[in-house]
């Protein structure tokens, strides 16, 4: 009888045991309703975040910031690092901007993460309700100059995973001067006729993976601006919007180069362009090299492979000019589908600085159930495997 009731007992203390050793090792947790934070999307947020994340970033222990379910207002938010320890941000609610959309038009950011290594943010919803400064956009009134959802500066080993942003003023996502960043399985959505509302903006950062994930917007799903290198995509579904885009690039005279750069299983529907390359015809020290994009698929896309050397928008300050950009080091492979124009391939490259060791493998784009067409100038390389459209280097 007595070692029938030393057993259970024995069990008992265990579990207790197990139970306090991994209470007191627990990640300190700061619930932004802790510190006033109402999820009634009315009540003003914004201190209780700026709280709880000063405190998470002060705990010497790894520490989460909570954000539970619920709809919480909230203005521009700046979360300054460094912290002592690594940090969690855990969205479980949503997250909307002001109805005015000078609340956080005027300083370019509305959730800004700067200085901070070791960052994760998962999951949650982020309603930038840019609709109005939109139509402010579109009317030419004095607008500001328009936020950012959420971006990260200067920060290293970043995740941000299960996040949906919709409706951004502006660029939904940027990195910008980070490394080592991972961004997985993103929902971004905006109207087709939104201006500049970007999906994701990488500029002067290295190491940054994007994968899987969910784009349709008003501009480019992703663009790669001076300075991105080491850059892998992969899995990605883009549609509405401007494609994938390395660049602009060429608008200064001085500027950083853009290399290594992989984009691979990934489907295009209706965009713009599907992979673009893009410099502003003018000189500069800028260069493209050692670019992949691969395994491909175009749905309807009207210029699914281009690059484009004569980039002059408002034809001012470039006419007649030549870009400085030297390109090398482009393979094109296994890519097919539909174009939705004719020329489905335009490889418009700088009369002063030729593109070179361009590489085309296995490219299958048909336009109106027919072969497609190409274009090339001052494009050198070679071309293997199935090509439709023609090579014309």
């Amino acid at each position: 009888m007595a070692n029938d009731i030393s057993f259970p007992c024995t069990i008992m203390l265990f579990f207790i045991v197990f139970y306090l050793i991994n209470s007191s090792n627990a990640m300190p947790s700061f619930n932004v309703q802790r510190y006033g934070a109402r999820g009634d999307g009315r009540t003003d947020a914004t201190e209780p975040f700026l709280t709880a994340w000063s405190l998470a970033c002060e705990s010497r222990a790894r520490a989460m910031v909570y954000i539970p379910r619920g709809t919480y207002l909230v203005r521009n938010l700046v979360f300054w690092g460094p912290c002592k320890n690594i940090i969690t941000f855990k969205i479980d609610g949503t997250l909307v901007a002001p109805e005015n959309y000078w609340s956080i038009g005027s300083s370019g950011y509305w959730i800004l993460f700067a200085k901070v290594n070791r960052i994760s943010v998962y999951g949650g919803i982020l309603d930038a309700r840019g609709a109005g400064y939109w139509s402010c956009r579109k009317k030419g009134g004095h607008c500001p100059q328009g936020a950012r959802s959420i971006s990260f500066s200067w920060c290293d080993n970043v995740l941000l995973s299960g996040l949906t942003s919709l409706n951004s003023q502006n660029i939904h996502v940027t990195v910008h001067h980070s490394s080592n960043v991972r961004i997985q399985n993103i929902r971004i959505r905006a109207p087709s006729g939104s201006p500049n509302t970007d999906g994701i903006i990488v500029q002067a950062s290295s190491g940054v993976t994007i994968s899987g994930g969910v784009i349709g917007t008003g501009d480019d799903c992703i663009a790669l601006n001076p300075g991105s290198k080491n850059i892998w995509i992969e899995r990605l579904n883009c549609g509405p919007g401007h494609g994938i885009s390395i660049g602009s690039l060429g608008e200064y005279a001085n500027e950083e180069g853009v290399q290594n750069i992989t984009v691979t299983s990934s489907i295009f529907t209706k965009t713009q362009n599907g992979v673009r390359i893009k410099s502003w015809g003018r000189p500069s020290n800028g260069f493209v090299r050692n670019v992949q994009f691969r395994n491909l698929v175009m749905r309807n896309v009207e210029n699914p492979l281009i690059i484009d050397q004569n980039y002059c928008p408002s034809k001012k300050g470039c006419p007649n000019q030549s870009s400085g950009v030297k390109i090398s080091g482009v393979t094109y492979a296994n890519i097919k589908g539909t174009s939705a124009t004719p020329v489905a391939m335009k490889l418009d490259c700088s009369g002063s600085n030729h593109c070179t060791g361009i590489t085309l493998k296995n490219i299958n784009l048909k336009y109106m159930r027919r072969s497609s067409a190409s274009y090339c100038k001052n494009a050198h390389g070679r071309a293997s495997g199935v090509m439709i459209p023609r090579n014309c280097m």
